[in-house]
């Protein structure tokens, strides 16, 4: 009996490891690992020959076991330092996500309780004592050269989102908001608006200026002037924009139509206007930025341009694990989201 079931033993074949899927696929284990864990890190035709290794043998991984490329589960920090809830919301539930994905922990840092400027020793005294594997910064955090410097002698890695500076001291995560302006505007145009007024966001947000650029870009080609006193300063807020609906509709020629560089602020314009007694869109076309839950939530609905909020959070959480691996280079990685999606709804027609 002994000798048979010593038998069985020996003959039992062995599990399949994750070296020789590595092997017959002809790339790293870690590459494996990142396949394996749905990392966005990894070129379509390898993922696909990791595929294939994994189906021809049949190859089971250990769940318990199993780990993305560093080895271990890490601490992931989110800072944030941003009024738009609907931003903050779906950047924080995809950011925990991916990380409940890939067995990491986010610990999640609101900054806007810091007063006066955000490079000050309190912030880096509250980021050091975490001890942090990395951290992600969201606008305008993303782009306070300041912190970055000082988080880069801290030794801790960085993914900024929406924002790369050209020295690289850091990654990032970045949507081209430039060209997607541009689009939403040249709707605009092609609808028949030209008198269009827009909603700046806050000059410290990174994604404000290209925003304002690439609406401004879109003007120039179709030979329509920059009229300043339909240019308007938010902050990001739904507040804002109500605020602004009155001072924007008083001017002595108001527009057909208004761009707001985001959605929150896009709701209030139209909340504003509505108060004003007009009609949405037939006396006031409307539309935004980023697709957040309000822009579906109002009525009428907006038209609003699909930022990939999502996409962000889980390329950032994936540069992190990259970055804080055993055998990483040192190289900083930065991604760009250029697919650009806008979203038609109610809040946009004609002008009369």
């Amino acid at each position: 009996m002994a000798q048979w079931m010593d038998s069985i033993a020996v003959n039992k074949p062995q599990p399949i490891t994750i070296k020789e899927v590595a092997e017959e696929a002809g790339v790293s284990q870690m590459t494996v690992s990142r396949v394996l864990n749905k990392q966005k890190l990894v070129k379509e035709s390898t993922r696909l020959k990791v595929e294939a290794a994994i189906a021809a043998l049949n190859y089971r991984p250990n769940l318990m076991a199993r780990s993305l490329a560093g080895g271990k589960s890490k601490l992931i920090g989110l800072a944030y330092y941003n009024p738009s809830p609907s931003y903050l919301s779906a950047l924080l539930v995809s950011a925990l996500k991916r990380c409940r994905d890939l067995g990491h922990h986010l610990v999640i840092e609101d900054l806007s309780d810091i007063e006066g400027d955000l490079d000050t020793s309190l912030i880096v005294k509250r980021l050091s004592s975490i001890r942090l594997n990395g951290l992600i910064l969201a606008p305008p955090l993303s782009n306070n050269l300041t912190l970055l410097g000082l988080l880069k002698d801290m030794g801790i890695p960085v993914v900024a989102l929406s924002f790369r500076d050209e020295e690289s001291v850091h990654s990032s995560v970045a949507f081209d908001d430039v060209a997607a302006a541009f689009e939403m505007t040249e709707l605009l145009i092609a609808k028949g608006h030209r008198r269009i007024g827009f909603i700046r966001g806050p000059v410290e947000h990174p994604s404000s200026l290209q925003r304002q650029a690439g609406f401004e870009k879109a003007l120039e080609k179709h030979g329509i002037p920059v009229d300043q006193s339909l240019m308007f300063q938010g902050d990001f807020t739904f507040v804002s924009g109500l605020e602004l609906a009155s001072k924007m509709l008083d001017t002595a020629s108001p527009p057909t139509a208004v761009f707001a560089s985001n959605d929150d602020m896009a709701a209030g314009i139209s909340a504003g206007a509505q108060r004003r007694g007009l009609k949405i869109p037939s006396e006031l076309s409307i539309v935004g930025f980023d697709d957040t839950a309000i822009a579906a939530a109002i009525w009428p609905r907006l038209t609003t341009v699909r930022q990939p909020i999502a996409e962000m959070a889980q390329n950032a959480v994936d540069i992190i694990s990259e970055i804080t691996s055993r055998t990483w280079n040192g190289e900083q990685l930065h991604v760009t989201i250029d697919a650009i999606e806008i979203v038609e709804r109610e809040s946009l027609t004609a002008p009369k």
